[in-house]
């Protein structure tokens, strides 16, 4: 038993990746699933195709590997975060399809709560804001829409859960109903400074905390699979939400250190040691990891649309056929035309928290093109990403210590969006040899418990440096550039 199987179950797709004795990756299967839409600003997921993709990427990655469980040592799970289950303890099956973390159907259920005057405690307990983001106001909505969920939840009949509790919950046939403390970080019903569910928000939002799943370290006992599963029952001894396993995938174990990663959406993450900072620039205060009950914290920035918004290149405007086709055409962008795409399809995270905006594009002339808007979407990655990182620079006095960035995620292979982000950051961007850093983090969790993988020190001597991108763009130019974007944003926001 000398591998590893993480399951990586992201917004979009579901994978699982096996790795060896010494981390290498031996064998990846991905599959996609359904995104639903039911109105705007709303975005679901069906819970059994979350399943379902789950156990099969598994098996086929087990195929692939020519492995069989035997070979398996024990399962990490990287996941989502924030989307919202609901399901009968009794069978297993959800109430309704996921809400999904993107979903903005409590806006106004927030708006209410700020106005209240509640978004101080609430952000003083969880390091987090009052936004439609987290898990909190979306089962609230579930348990007031869904006809019976609340008079169920009451009796103590149902169970919720981010997408990892869920997945724990199904692998181990209803015997275990936990969490971690990076995604319980996430609910914003967590108290992140107790290590508690939070009693006084649970009863604000009217949920009864028999609803809650116990919560544990990132390295620990979570259950075993059921043996029908997989051919034999394995245990899950690693989990943590997917930007916090790619934090500890990019080994960003000293307080100082940054990380950004560029999937669907993009998140900034910095290692804040055992200090949970307040941030004065609407960042959000979380929970990096967690090991022996001992938490460290983090700032993060939260950007809802990244790599999305190239799908929308492909999928909404039909522009392009496959997202490396964008590097090709924003080489070829006119340098005359500065074009600001403000992706705020589902509204605008760090550090302007409007959940009622909506996308816009600015500086469009009568020739801009297809090359134009597939430069200006790449841009709008960087662009974002400096916001987060000016918010955490003036939060935190260790902010940026080295001036590196590490990035990860599937547009970080980009390497004119890496040189872009270098230059208007103005830093050092730095991409290691390993980009699949989420499921890394979730694998080493599960084989440090394990005792297959080295330990905290060991395993940050590993990460290898791939490319370092260093600033080209002279200084009067990114200033002129952030400004412009800056002005954008202002244009788009609704209030």
């Amino acid at each position: 038993m000398t591998h590893i199987l993480a399951i990586d179950q992201g917004t979009t797709s579901s994978r699982a990746i096996v790795f060896d004795g010494q981390m290498k990756i031996v064998a990846v299967a991905q599959q996609e699933f359904t995104q639903h839409f039911p109105a705007s600003g709303w975005v679901e997921h069906e819970p059994e195709d979350i399943w379902t993709t789950v156990v099969d990427t598994c098996r086929e990655a087990l195929d692939k590997a020519g492995l069989t469980a035997l070979d398996v040592t024990a399962i990490g799970i990287t996941n989502q975060r924030e989307t919202t289950l609901l399901w009968d303890r009794a069978t297993g099956q959800p109430l309704h399809r996921a809400i999904v973390w993107q979903d903005r159907r409590t806006a106004d259920r927030c708006a209410s709560l700020r106005e209240a005057g509640h978004e101080a405690m609430v952000q003083d307990k969880t390091g987090l804001l009052l936004d439609p983001y987290f898990s909190g106001t979306k089962l609230a909505w579930l348990l007031d829409n869904v006809e019976g969920a609340r008079d169920r939840a009451e009796r103590g009949e149902l169970a919720f859960g981010t997408v990892d509790s869920f997945l724990i919950w199904r692998l181990t046939g209803g015997a275990a109903h936990v969490t971690d403390a990076t995604n319980a970080a996430r609910t914003l019903l967590y108290n992140i400074r107790e290590g508690a569910w939070d009693a006084e928000i649970c009863g604000l939002l009217n949920i009864p905390l028999s609803l809650l799943p116990e919560v544990r370290d990132c390295a620990d006992a979570f259950g075993q699979t059921e043996p029908g599963l997989f051919g034999k029952s394995l245990p899950i001894l690693g989990v943590a939400g997917d930007q916090q396993a790619a934090t500890i995938g990019q080994a960003c174990f000293a307080p100082g250190m940054m990380k950004s990663t560029y999937g669907t959406g993009c998140f900034a993450l910095l290692n804040t040691g055992d200090t949970l900072v307040q941030s004065q620039n609407r960042m959000l205060g979380t929970i990096a990891y967690q090991f022996d009950g001992k938490p460290t914290y983090a700032l993060e920035g939260s950007i809802f649309i990244a790599g999305a918004v190239v799908q929308w290149l492909r999928d909404g405007l039909r522009i392009i056929g496959s997202a490396p086709e964008t590097q090709g055409l924003a080489e070829a962008a006119d340098p005359g035309q500065e074009l600001y795409l403000v992706p705020a399809f589902t509204g605008l995270g760090a550090p302007y928290w409007d959940a009622e905006c909506r996308g816009a594009v600015h500086g469009l002339t009568r020739n801009s093109g297809p090359a134009e808007f597939a430069r200006a979407a790449l841009e709008s990655v960087g662009f974002q990403t400096r916001d987060l990182w000016e918010a955490m620079r003036a939060d935190w006095q260790g902010a940026g210590d080295d001036n590196i960035l590490r990035v990860d995620g599937g547009m970080s292979a980009s390497d004119w969006t890496m040189q872009f982000l270098a230059d208007i950051l103005g830093a050092p961007v730095h991409r290691p040899e390993v980009l699949e850093t989420t499921a890394l983090g979730a694998a080493w969790l599960a084989g440090m418990k394990a005792g297959l993988y080295p330990d905290r020190e060991g395993f940050a001597e590993t990460w290898a440096l791939e490319r370092a991108f260093l600033p080209e763009m002279d200084a009067e130019t990114r200033e002129r550039r952030y400004s412009g974007w800056k002005d954008a944003v202002a244009r788009t926001l609704s209030r």
